[in-house]
């Protein structure tokens, strides 16, 4: 797995698992552990948030949620991958609904299937996750005042050189402004481009 590539399974491994962690936190539910033996001794009771079995039921089908990503291809770095549909495939999803013949390769039930390279995604989650699963482990027992993605991907995955691209965030305006104008004229620009190409436009799947 290349630096790159890294960095953006580990941003999306890491906003996952602190999320679905946030999820749970707040739970009060009590855990006993143990077992009473002969010698009369209690079992331990453990606090939910605390527990080991939070941990592992919060990485239970983790990577499978990378699943509900889609490739925005209007967008740069690790800002490409985002959960919705992108703005291209609403696009095109409209000229489809105007009467357009559209050809992506695939059938039109299949556009919104993850894409090969958000499948990709997920074998590259479900690799790190089993190299790295002490690093999480020693995470959520000892550090957690620490932000996953820093301790997890600056500290371990990625080399220092290459840290950088973690801090990039979505704002909404490297492409689509606050005003509705602007983004209904670049929908609109990007309509007549698309049909300006032929009668019958084809794209590449893994860029929508």
């Amino acid at each position: 797995m290349t630096p790159l590539q890294g960095f953006k399974v580990c941003k999306l491994l890491s906003m996952e698992l602190q999320e679905e962690l946030s999820r749970t936190g707040r739970s009060r539910e009590v855990l006993e552990l143990g077992q009473v033996l002969d010698t009369g001794k209690r079992k331990r009771h453990v606090p939910y948030s605390l527990s080991e079995t939070r941990l592992e039921e919060a990485l239970e089908n983790l990577c499978e949620r990378i699943l509900d990503y889609s490739v925005h291809a209007e967008r740069k770095g690790s800002l490409r991958y985002a959960k919705g549909q992108s703005q291209t495939m609403a696009t095109l999803k409209g000229l489809v609904q105007k009467g357009v013949k559209v050809d992506l390769g695939i059938p039109l039930e299949l556009w919104d299937e993850p894409s090969v390279e958000v499948t990709f995604l997920k074998k590259q989650c479900e690799t790190m996750l089993e190299e790295f699963e002490d690093v999480v482990g020693d995470w959520y027992f000892h550090h957690q005042e620490q932000s996953l993605q820093h301790f997890l991907c600056e500290g371990h995955v990625l080399p220092a050189s290459e840290t950088a691209c973690l801090q990039e965030t979505w704002t909404g305006k490297e492409k689509i402004s606050d005003g509705h104008e602007e983004a209904e004229e670049e929908d609109e620009e990007e309509e007549e481009e698309i049909t300006k190409t032929s009668g019958n436009p084809k794209h590449d799947p893994e860029d929508l």
